[in-house]
C-alpha cells in the first residue's frame, strides 16, 4: 500500500473512531413495532440485513461521514478507471512548442488564441458496447423490480435498494460512454496577463 493511503486512511480512523465512541453512547434503541402475524402474512420490517430501528444523531452523523468517505473513494476509482484502463494504448497526438496537429475535434477547438494540446481518439471498442448494455439491461431491471415493490401491498423495505441499483447503474452508464466513446481531448490557450 502507497504511504499516501496509509496516511488517508489513518486521518480517517483517527476522525470516525472518537466519533463512532462518542455514538455509541447515544440514545436507547427503541423497540421495533411489528404487524400482529396472527392477522396477516405481510412482513414490511423483514429485509436482508439487520438493522437498528433508531439512530441517534451522533449516529446518523458518522454513517454520513463514511458514506460521504466512500462517495469520494469511489469517484476518485472511477476517474482512475476511465482514465488508464479504457482509454487506447496509442500515444496522444501532441502539439510540440504551440504547434497545430491534424486538427482534430470540432472547429470551435482551435481558435488564433486556443489549439488542440494532446488527443486521444476514443477507443469504440466491443466492451464497451457489452459493458453499457449489460448496465442498460440492469437499470432497466432495477426500475422494474422497484415498479414491482410499488404496486406490491407493504413490501416496501427494498425501495432503497432497489433506487440505489438503478440509479447506480445509469450513472456507471454514463462513466461507460465517456471511459469508450468520447476522446480524450486537452486544449492549450494563450492568456493575455495584465
Amino acid at each position: 500500500m502507497r504511504r499516501e493511503t496509509l496516511v488517508v486512511v489513518a486521518l480517517l480512523l483517527a476522525v470516525l473512531v472518537p466519533m463512532w465512541y462518542v455514538a455509541l453512547h447515544g440514545e436507547p434503541p427503541s423497540e421495533e413495532i411489528e404487524i400482529d402475524q396472527s392477522v396477516t402474512e405481510m412482513r414490511p420490517l423483514q429485509g436482508f440485513v439487520d438493522t437498528p430501528n433508531k439512530l441517534s444523531p451522533s449516529q446518523v452523523g458518522v454513517v454520513v461521514w463514511v458514506a460521504l468517505f466512500a462517495l469520494v473513494g469511489v469517484l476518485t476509482a472511477v476517474h482512475r478507471f476511465m482514465n488508464s484502463a479504457v482509454r487506447s494504448a496509442e500515444p496522444a497526438r501532441a502539439a510540440a512548442d504551440g504547434g497545430r496537429p491534424g486538427r482534430p475535434g470540432s472547429p470551435w477547438f482551435q481558435t488564433d488564441d486556443r489549439w488542440v494540446a494532446t488527443y486521444r481518439a476514443a477507443s469504440d471498442a466491443t466492451e464497451g458496447v457489452l459493458a453499457m448494455g449489460g448496465l442498460a439491461i440492469l437499470a432497466i431491471v432495477f426500475a422494474a423490480l422497484f415498479t414491482g415493490e410499488y404496486l406490491t401491498l407493504a413490501r416496501t423495505q427494498y425501495f432503497g435498494v432497489y433506487a440505489a441499483g438503478m440509479f447506480l447503474s445509469l450513472a456507471m452508464l454514463t462513466v461507460a460512454y465517456y471511459a469508450w466513446f468520447l476522446p480524450h481531448v486537452e486544449v492549450a490557450e494563450r492568456r493575455a496577463h495584465r
